[in-house]
């Protein structure tokens, strides 16, 4: 089969679309024909060999994927061959075949492409776990989410007011802004303007009972600096890189709570049961159209490296998906 290879070196990764060993699949998996899989920050980062896969895991780039199920595993009940399909993968989405564990499959929505699909699982599911079982978000509250154009933070949004709560969003664009504001939420220009004095004038100087941050050590004395009494902060990157100044009295003071999250590293059964609780209360409206993945731009896979560039750039709003 084929797969995106990565060569070159650290610094400049080549991504080249060829012949690799056909993949395996054990009696509680199944054998997928991936026709759509979507570009991550996470991509990026094992190309350059900072973020390695899972022990175990492929090792080829790719944390989501769509396709059709090829071959079912002897222990598989309730999947059968042709059946339509997106999953959360550990990786090898970039591949014209992925073996993935029967419990990580959800089935695709009628009418929906197979891009809609593969731009789901890595940043719904994200935005999904951090915000309501790290964060515990309640109706009526605040949340700030840094990337707000990103994958994560364009579903992050929409699940927030969904819930009944606000988003308050940074970007780095006018064009962004906007695209985030027709999404319901307050955008500031983290360019323009200091997040932490907008953010308390948005809320009358209150502060927010959530932040959902990609960035890291750079933001974190203000992300604390905002957070009102009893708030959380779920760290989910490290795009700023991992060290920052924290304020011990504030931490203290406000009894606030701040949450490292991964989702990659999680054990399977771990991943298993969140694909059950967000097939259950999640996927359903995303079928409805009550709410959407949102995707920037589609690339062919063998244009991988271009898509790649194009995320590093930052130019992206929502997800940038590689078509089979």
């Amino acid at each position: 089969m084929k797969a995106i290879a990565v060569r070159g070196d650290k610094e400049k990764p080549v991504l080249v679309w060829e012949d690799i060993a056909d993949t395996d699949y054990g009696p509680d998996e199944v054998l997928v024909d991936v026709r759509a899989t979507a570009v991550n920050r996470a991509d990026l980062s094992q190309a350059r060999g900072n973020y390695p896969p899972p022990p175990g895991a492929s090792q080829v780039l790719g944390l989501e994927m769509a396709g059709v199920v090829a071959e079912v595993g002897a222990s598989v009940a309730g999947w059968r061959p042709g059946d339509r399909v997106c999953a959360l993968l550990s990786g090898g989405g970039y591949a014209e075949r992925v073996a993935v564990p029967a419990g990580m499959l959800l089935r695709l929505p009628d009418g929906w492409s197979f891009a809609q699909g593969a731009a789901v699982p890595e940043v719904w599911y994200t935005a999904f776990i951090n915000l309501f079982d790290e964060g515990q978000l309640r109706a009526l509250e605040t949340v700030l989410i840094h990337a707000g154009a990103s994958g994560v933070g364009t579903a992050a949004i929409q699940l927030v007011v969904d819930a009944g709560a606000r988003a308050i969003v940074t970007v780095g664009s006018p064009q962004k802004m906007a695209f985030c504001r027709e999404l319901g939420a307050t955008a500031i220009n983290y360019k323009e303007q200091d997040f932490s004095v907008e953010v308390m004038a948005a809320t009358e100087g209150q502060g927010v009972d959530i932040i959902l941050d990609p960035v890291g050590g750079a933001y974190l004395a203000r992300n604390v600096g905002v957070l009102r009494r009893f708030g959380r902060l779920v760290n989910i990157g490290l795009l700023s890189g991992p060290m920052g100044e924290l304020n011990m009295g504030q931490l203290l003071g406000k009894r606030l709570r701040i949450v490292g999250s991964t989702l990659r590293t999680r054990p399977p059964a771990e991943k298993i049961a969140i694909t059950g609780r967000f097939g259950a209360n999640v996927m359903p409206k995303l079928a409805a159209g009550r709410l959407r993945p949102i995707i920037d731009t589609v690339f062919p896979i063998a244009e991988a490296q271009a898509a790649h560039e194009y995320v590093l750039a930052n130019r992206n709003i929502g997800k940038v998906v590689l078509i089979l």
